[in-house]
């Protein structure tokens, strides 16, 4: 009963920390006077409340979080600010029912991208920067920012950022102290959204857009105050800065604190994951512009070069703009862009899927296993950079990857069961679990996730949060083995 109560206490203080982010759009209603202000005011008053009054009850239960206990109250929290940030937009967006208003803040919060809602041009403004501020809160994670508060008051945070921080090595830190490193990379992450807001300003956004569109690229989160998209400007300008600061958002942003500091660009190249990573982007535009050309998709190479790098970057990051309806490219184009997703995004960044270190680690362990054959008695090391990967990284690598491949395939199915066909339930799962936004076919990048039942965008749901956490946090709750003393 104590281990309840000590989560209790921390989630109180959350939910606490969580109802000051309606400030922003309060300040926004109040501003451009929509209406709205009284809605946030509302959600606001009422999560600090169920916050104080959870922490004051359970407040003698204070002490550090287990690792198990913090799995638990990740997985919690999550789905709790998720529920709790519906309370605007059901308030705000006449007809729009529980489950769309979930679904939607989940795709925030796990910067997804996928929309249910149409007439975003016209949406009240401080809503649509509420579904963009999720996106920005979410991309780095709200339990990093929280183990930063915490400690403040009296509460560890480390069992909770090994449960949050995504990527395969979770003990890296790179300061000794946990809060110090979380508050390091909220600085690089807001001074990096800062920078994209002024650069989407210059290219020829106004102010509102260019902040919005800047909480999306560094949270890779795909929102747009547009039902259109990107594809609403027509603007090779805003397009170029969106795909620099997509792939600065799906490098590990520890990486991008040391470039800082030591002021050189040479972390970048003894990154193991970045160089890979553009190189898999450079040649797949490339590739994929070629082909289109060849197809004559487009009139010249460069008109097919500037569609294919904006949207095949915005799909590869897990972002999810998109400039053009590219469900009506040649089919190769597309899924080659839905593969790159699973694989693209470094650990430590905002993107989703498998994340490029467990594809180096695995092409590598396929070589290894290779030369097993042919040399059975060698001793052959795997390395990602200078640095040996010891086996249980491995294992618990080819752990993730098969969950993973079979919460797609269990999934995919089961969309395909509530009668959705196939292209769409296939494409609609690897979309959202690995948080890249639009699928294919009826919720390809032209249309939504609003033509989905309840059963079908519950189940999408669950998808977007078993990516966000990394297949692992969320199944270990099911496990009889978790729930034992």
């Amino acid at each position: 009963m104590q281990r309840f109560c000590t989560l209790g206490f921390v989630l109180g203080l959350i939910l606490m920390v969580f109802g000051l982010t309606y400030t922003l759009p309060i300040a926004t209603s109040l501003y451009f006077d929509d209406g709205m202000a009284e809605h946030f005011v509302n959600g606001m008053s009422l999560n600090i409340g169920v916050g104080s009054l959870l922490s004051g009850l359970t407040m003698r239960f204070r002490g550090e979080v287990k690792t198990r206990d913090g799995y638990l109250l990740v997985a919690l929290f999550w789905i709790l600010m998720s529920a709790a940030a519906t309370m605007p937009l059901l308030w705000g967006i006449p007809g729009l029912s529980f489950t769309d208003a979930f679904f939607e803040c989940v795709s925030g919060f796990t910067t997804s991208g996928a929309t249910v809602l149409v007439g975003l041009d016209h949406l009240a403004p401080s809503l649509n920067l509420w579904r963009h501020e999720m996106v920005w809160i979410g991309g780095l994670g709200i339990i990093v920012l929280a183990v930063a508060i915490l400690p403040l008051l009296g509460v560890g945070g480390m069992q909770l950022y090994k449960a949050e921080i995504a990527g395969p090595v979770k003990d890296s830190k790179i300061t000794p102290r946990i809060t110090e490193t979380a508050r390091l990379l909220w600085l690089v992450y807001a001074g990096g959204t800062v920078l994209c807001t002024l650069s989407l300003k210059l290219a020829g956004m106004g102010w509102f857009d260019a902040l919005c569109h800047a909480f999306s690229t560094l949270g890779l989160g795909g929102f747009s105050t547009h039902d259109a998209s990107i594809s609403y400007y027509d603007s090779p300008a805003i397009e170029f800065v969106l795909i620099v600061f997509m792939l600065i958002s799906a490098i590990n942003f520890a990486t991008h604190y040391t470039v800082m500091h030591q002021i050189s660009l040479k972390p970048y190249l003894l990154d193991p994951e970045a160089i890979p990573m553009l190189g898999v982007v450079s040649g797949s535009i490339l590739l994929c512009a070629g082909y289109l050309w060849h197809f004559e998709t487009y009139p010249d190479f460069f008109e097919s070069l500037r569609h294919v790098a904006f949207n095949l970057v915005s799909v590869a990051t897990d972002c999810g703009f998109m400039s053009a309806d590219y469900d009506r490219w040649p089919p190769f184009v597309p899924w080659w862009m839905l593969y790159l997703s699973c694989i693209t995004a470094c650990t430590g960044s905002t993107g989703g899927g498998i994340k490029m270190f467990r594809t180096l680690l695995l092409w590598k362990q396929a070589g290894r296993e290779m030369f097993s054959i042919l040399h059975p008695r060698a001793v052959n090391p795997i390395r990602i950079g200078d640095t040996p990967i010891a086996n249980k990284i491995i294992f618990a690598v080819l752990a993730f990857i098969f969950l993973y491949f079979i919460s797609i395939v269990v999934l995919t199915f089961s969309l395909i069961f509530s009668g959705l066909d196939p292209i769409s339930a296939l494409s609609g799962i690897i979309a959202c679990i690995n948080n890249a936004g639009p699928g294919l076919n009826v919720i390809g990048p032209a249309q939504n996730y609003g033509v989905l039942s309840d059963f079908q965008t519950w189940i999408c749901s669950i998808a977007m949060l078993l990516g966000r956490l990394e297949v692992f946090t969320l199944l270990v709750l099911f496990t009889p083995t978790f729930w034992r003393k």
